[in-house]
């Protein structure tokens, strides 16, 4: 059982910037994957970024590419999701997804989920 906590989000203005972290419980935590993923309000959950199991492996939508970077600490079990030049469409319940090894880009592929954590970019 891998358990992930989000922390992070908050209100923010367009333009600006907001990391968040998620941490898991596990003692492997170097060999998952750990995505991000978001929801707005009335909209189907969507793949937002990943890092592989090994480091040199990132992916991001297209809709995030250049503003969003994520990152991993395998001492802290932790992953980053720096959002800059946020906009309001951003706006969603973003939450982080474990699975082992290699990436997925769409949610069914992924065994274990945080609680999300609410982002709001206001205009």
């Amino acid at each position: 059982q891998v358990q992930l906590v989000e922390s992070g989000g908050g209100l923010v203005q367009a333009g600006g910037s907001l990391k968040l972290a998620c941490v898991a419980s596990t003692r492997i935590f170097s060999n998952y994957a750990i995505a991000w993923f978001r929801q707005a309000a009335g909209k189907e959950r969507e793949f937002v970024a990943a890092m592989d199991w090994a480091p040199n492996g990132e992916y991001y939508a297209d809709s995030v590419k250049g503003r969003f970077t994520v990152d991993r600490d395998n001492v802290k079990n932790t992953v980053y999701l720096q959002m800059a030049s946020l906009k309001p469409e951003d706006t969603a319940v973003y939450s982080c997804a474990a699975r082992l090894f290699r990436y997925a880009a769409t949610s069914d592929q992924y065994n274990y989920w945080g609680q999300g954590t609410q982002v709001t970019v206001s205009s």
